[in-house]
């Protein structure tokens, strides 16, 4: 039976209640926090596998507090909302989630969105796991896929997990263009539907932002004009 532990952040008792009700059903092991103090005491304390952010809490708002989740934890992030634009759906995936529900929701679907990020976390780290020469070395870039580690100059640089599955698909194959879309469908494994192609385009300007000397200049991920992103071969030892 399942007893990954799923971190719930949010301040509406009845939202709790109901979605670790669906929880408990299923053999998870549901921990709740009602602001984001709590959340982040929680997830150094429990180490959750999995936690469903509400973008909307009582001290904090829900993307803010994604920022620093992500310095200490890697786990995925489902957002909660009652926000329908996609701006504000873009803004929630760039500060580090890796889903976007809006309320009223499913409580089944949600439950099946869960699984589904676990099964792609836990493939991933498998993968890694399994593969021996998966250390990178650039100029002032190191990437060890194994470790789940990527450092600039000795300094480590924490990336989310669809952050590293991105650099990860472009880094492998650095011979190949990647469309956006064509990305998101690898990555997230699901069709890519309208403005999806806008979310990678955002976490392709995060990851540059992290690992590029002058992201407006990038020389790790290139993009190719019309077409999509590619890393550069020339830079593969």
């Amino acid at each position: 039976m399942a007893k990954e532990k799923i971190l719930i952040v949010d301040d509406e008792v009845e939202i709790t209640k109901l979605i670790c009700a669906y929880l408990t059903k299923e053999h998870f092991t549901p921990v709740i926090a009602h602001n984001g103090k709590q959340a982040l005491a929680l997830i150094k304390k429990e180490k959750p596998d999995l936690i469903i952010l509400d973008i909307m809490l009582p001290d904090t708002e829900g993307s803010s507090l994604s920022l620093e989740i992500r310095k200490i934890s890697n786990a995925p992030i489902i957002f909660l909302s009652c926000k329908t634009q996609e701006i504000d759906k873009i803004i929630a995936l760039s500060a580090g989630g890796d889903d976007y529900m809006t309320k009223p929701f499913m409580p089944g679907e949600l439950v099946a969105r869960i699984k589904a990020h676990l099964r792609r976390q836990y493939s991933l780290s498998n993968m890694m796991t399994e593969n021996q020469n998966n250390v990178y070395e650039f100029d002032g870039l190191m990437i060890d896929f194994e470790a789940h580690e990527l450092s600039m100059n000795g300094q480590k640089i924490a990336l989310t997990m669809k952050e590293f599955e991105i650099l990860r698909l472009l880094v492998e194959n650095p011979r190949k263009v990647f469309s956006a879309n064509r990305i998101f469908e690898t990555v997230w494994k699901t069709n890519c539907m309208e403005n999806d192609a806008k979310t990678i385009m955002v976490y392709i300007s995060n990851l540059r932002k992290k690992i590029e000397v002058n992201p407006n200049n990038p020389q790790y991920i290139l993009s190719v004009r019309g077409v999509g992103y590619k890393f550069n071969q020339s830079l593969i030892k």
